[in-house]
């Protein structure tokens, strides 16, 4: 490649997360709201659906990977949901604890929430802003 020549950023592929265990793991996102699109039991990993769109998030066990909560700051994997204030009545119903009470955004709302093993998740709407939400 020259230096005038640059790659292309064509999308997504997948989001990993490191977990580990995968069954427990798979239990918790299921809980969360997550259909799994597959799961490789042999090979660690399994995909999380989001949505309609190919890419996923992928779980990836890794071996001594123990549970422990998220590092501050940590990245974040924010998804887009209808009505995030339902989604984290939802969580919690479910069991699932947020780290903070929902907060607004320019955009809408967002409520965040970490995995047995620090992986932090947002979701986020565009009640505010729906003219650039999703169509569902």
């Amino acid at each position: 490649m020259s230096d005038d020549e640059s790659y292309e950023l064509l999308g997504f592929d997948n989001v990993l997360l490191p977990v580990g265990d995968l069954a427990e793991a798979v239990g918790f996102y299921e809980r969360a709201g997550f259909a799994v699109g597959f799961r490789f039991d042999e090979g660690g990993i399994a995909l999380l659906k989001v949505g309609g769109e190919t890419p996923g998030i992928l779980l990836r066990q890794e071996e001594g990977f123990g549970h422990r909560p998220p590092s501050w700051p940590s990245p974040r994997v924010w998804l887009e949901v209808p009505d995030v204030r339902r989604a984290a009545r939802e969580l919690a119903a479910a069991g699932i604890v947020p780290l903070d009470e929902p907060f607004p955004v320019a955009t809408g709302w967002t409520v965040e929430f970490a995995d047995p093993w620090g992986n932090v998740v947002g979701f986020t709407d565009y009640r505010k802003r729906p003219e650039l939400a999703r169509r569902a």
